[in-house]
Order: structure tokens, then C-alpha cells, then sequence
């Protein structure tokens, strides 16, 4: 058996990017857990500038894929959650962008924990993406749509992958 510390590494090394889902919707429940795990993440001095919306309609992840040229994955994620950050909360500048790269990445390992599939589609800093994207879901100005993170029960399974690269790492200097 296990301990945490082992089950949490190890969640963090299966975790992949899953672009195919089973027609089964996701429990509110589940997206309660994830939304929680997303508002842990660490942000400059705390701000947490972050909004999440949430996007079950399908006429709405259909007009993101009409959008998005990467969003394919939409046709069958029964939910998407959709990371925005907010300009007036950000007191330290050029910050919130990463603040929100944190609270995605653990939307990520929040699904996978509780059994879903996710990948993360990028939106900022592409403007025409979170303008359009800004437009379909009424976004208010000075809030700006960072990640959409479809997710559902996968349909598909991926084994865990080596990505480590000893010629990446660096000691004391380059």
C-alpha cells in the first residue's frame, strides 16, 4: 500500500491529457472538489485573481469549437471549465496569467485524482481567442479568458510517460 506522499507523486506522473470522453455527465459534486482544488493554488501575494465559469450547454461548446481550432475535444466533453483572470484584482502586474497557469494546472491533477479525463486549450494570450471566447460567454471588460479545461470520464486510456531529460538539468549555472 501506498502512503500520500507516494499516491500524490504518482497522481502527478499518470497524469495525460485526455481529448475523449464518454457520454456521461460529470457530477456537481466533482466540480465542487475540482473548483476547490483550483482556488488553492498559490498566487503573487495572495491575490487570486482568478474566475471560473462553468460550460455544460452544448450550443456553448459548440461555438467555443467554432472558435477555437484546437477545442475539437468539445464534441464530447459533457463540461468545460473556463479560467479567467481579472485585471482589477492583480496588484502586482503581469502576475495573474501565472496565478491562473496554477489554478489550471490543479483543476488538471483535481480531475485526475477524482477519476476524469482534462487537457488544458489554451486561450490567453492569443486576442483573438479571448476576445471571441470574452464575446460568446458575455465576459465583462477588464476580466480576460485564460485556459479552457474540457474534462469528463474518459474514453480513452494513456499509460504514464517518461519525460524526464537529464540535458535539461542544470547545477549552479548553465
Amino acid at each position: 500500500m501506498m502512503g500520500i506522499a507516494e499516491e500524490a507523486y504518482e497522481a502527478i506522473m499518470s497524469r495525460r491529457s485526455i481529448r475523449a470522453y464518454e457520454k456521461r455527465e460529470v457530477e456537481e459534486e466533482k466540480i465542487r472538489k475540482i473548483l476547490d482544488a483550483a482556488m488553492c493554488a498559490p498566487s503573487a501575494r495572495h491575490e487570486e485573481p482568478w474566475h471560473f465559469i462553468i460550460i455544460r450547454r452544448r450550443e456553448t461548446l459548440n461555438g467555443i469549437m467554432r472558435i477555437h481550432p484546437h477545442a475539437k475535444m468539445l464534441e464530447s466533453a459533457p463540461v468545460a471549465i473556463l479560467v479567467c483572470f481579472e485585471q482589477a484584482l492583480e496588484t502586482s502586474p503581469g502576475y495573474a496569467p501565472l496565478d491562473c497557469a496554477n489554478a489550471t494546472m490543479n483543476i488538471l491533477h483535481a480531475a485526475h485524482a477524482l477519476g476524469l479525463g482534462a487537457v488544458w486549450v489554451g486561450i490567453y494570450p492569443r486576442k483573438e481567442r479571448m476576445d471571441a471566447v470574452g464575446k460568446l460567454l458575455s465576459i465583462p471588460e477588464g476580466v480576460f479568458p485564460f485556459a479552457l479545461v474540457p474534462l469528463g470520464y474518459p474514453a480513452e486510456k494513456k499509460g504514464r510517460e517518461n519525460r524526464y531529460k537529464q540535458e535539461r538539468v542544470h547545477y549552479e549555472k548553465w
